[in-house]
């Protein structure tokens, strides 16, 4: 299908991505190489207007913060924050400050909140256990949201490894077209799973031994500007699986496979007088439902791509040392 104008999650108009990278090295043995990756839905007030949201677990070894209430309510009211394991809680707590400077009503005048952020583990060459990511983080990853962001090891992706190779932050698009009509969609991969015998690509020329680390995990992000609603974009998350798929892996025990999508083509004001809403939904028996299913596949499987292409060799804790692949 064809590929939106920047090929990334961006070309969904109104969606933005900000990275915080950390690179530091605090002693001989110990290496800080990780980061914080924010994806913001749209550019208005994120708890003011909500938008439709699913999320899709394809295997639950993760320890994301936020999925129950989106599949529960359907809506999406901050962005989505991505990260390693252990900074989770640094993460949240830098989202809310963000949040809570931005809408002051919360948690005084109208309800609580619901955060987002998902992790990938990349204690292999990065030194989890030091904690280094911390709440101000999270506000700069937020504040350097932009269309024209960087991809590879950078970011929350800064430490991850898929296939046996640097992986890291990969985006690609697709246009949905059936005739006057089209969409976009556009997905975030943060990669960091899969055995490097499992890759399905036919220019694959790396043949530097995989590094011997736990099961990883990858989340997915996928966003569109089509008018879907939860249970839609949970139909949408369960494509990506397939372009996950594509790619090789079969989805290891310990690993976090999760796909969040949302749509910001319809924003849900937080407070309403109106005991009822009307909406412009996509019918399912559309055929542009059926193209925009393609397009999350497409899209899931290039940005997974994108992530190991964009990647660099990169030296992390106790010398340990992780290649780009080698494509031709």
């Amino acid at each position: 299908m064809e590929q939106g104008k920047l090929n990334s999650i961006a070309d969904v108009k109104g969606v933005a991505v900000g990275h915080v990278t950390l690179e530091e090295d605090p002693s001989e043995t110990e290496a800080v190489r990780t980061g914080v990756t924010a994806i913001l839905p749209h550019a208005g007030n994120w708890f003011e207007e909500k938008v439709p949201a699913a999320s899709f677990v394809l295997n639950g070894f993760g320890k994301t913060v936020g999925l129950i209430q989106i599949n529960e309510l359907g809506l999406l009211e901050s962005p989505i924050m991505l990260t390693n394991t252990f900074s989770v809680a640094a993460v949240l707590q830098g989202t809310m400050n963000w949040m809570l400077r931005e809408n002051p009503a919360i948690g005084d005048s109208t309800s609580s909140l619901n955060l987002v952020v998902g992790e990938c583990n990349d204690s292999y060459l990065n030194s989890m256990r030091r904690m280094a990511v911390t709440p101000l983080h999270a506000e700069e990853a937020i504040g350097n949201a932009r269309t024209d962001f960087a991809q590879g090891a950078v970011g929350a992706g800064k430490g991850m490894i898929c296939y046996g190779v640097k992986g890291g932050i990969g985006s690609s698009s697709r246009l949905a077209r059936s005739g006057e009509d089209h969409f976009t969609v556009g997905v975030l991969a943060l990669t960091n799973f899969g055995r490097k015998e499992d890759i399905i690509l036919t220019n694959w020329l790396a043949d530097e031994p995989a590094p011997d680390k736990p099961d990883g995990s990858v989340i997915i992000v996928v966003a569109t500007d089509a008018p879907l609603d939860s249970r839609q974009l949970k139909r949408l998350a369960k494509r990506a699986a397939i372009g996950l798929g594509r790619t090789g892996t079969s989805i290891s025990n310990g690993s976090g496979d999760i796909i969040i999508a949302f749509s910001n083509a319809r924003r849900t004001p937080h407070q309403a007088n109106e005991a009822f809403e009307a909406s412009r939904i996509l019918r399912d028996d559309h055929p542009l439902m059926n193209e925009l299913f393609q397009a999350s596949v497409e899209a899931t499987e290039e940005a997974i791509y994108q992530s190991l292409f964009h990647a660099e060799t990169t030296t992390g804790r106790l010398g340990r040392v992780v290649e780009k692949g080698i494509f031709n």
